[in-house]
């Protein structure tokens, strides 16, 4: 065993013997995990830590931009509003 498996496991098990294990909220639930399984393997521990970190894929960052932008246009007065989706439409198109 290699010396940090030897510090770590040694940590473990003074905590247990302390009893720091002992009533941890969730104890004995199982465990809530995201279904992941259209993720390929090799690349789903990658995806967890940007997801932990609020990290988003590009094409969901497109969407949850686009989503506030439909917000913002829905708050517009009518006149505008043409004008607006207009220079949006041409915005993308250059893009």
């Amino acid at each position: 065993m290699w010396l940090l498996d030897q510090w770590a496991e040694r940590h473990i098990a003074e905590a247990q013997a302390k009893g720091e294990f002992d009533n941890l909220v969730g104890s004995g639930e199982p465990l809530i995990l995201d279904d992941d399984s259209h993720v390929p393997p090799e690349l789903r521990a990658g995806y967890r830590l940007l997801k932990n970190a609020g990290c988003l894929p590009p094409e969901l960052e497109h969407r949850r931009e686009a989503i506030q932008l439909l917000d913002i246009l829905k708050g517009i007065r009518h006149d505008d509003q043409r004008n607006i989706k207009r220079l949006v439409v041409d915005c993308h198109y250059w893009n």
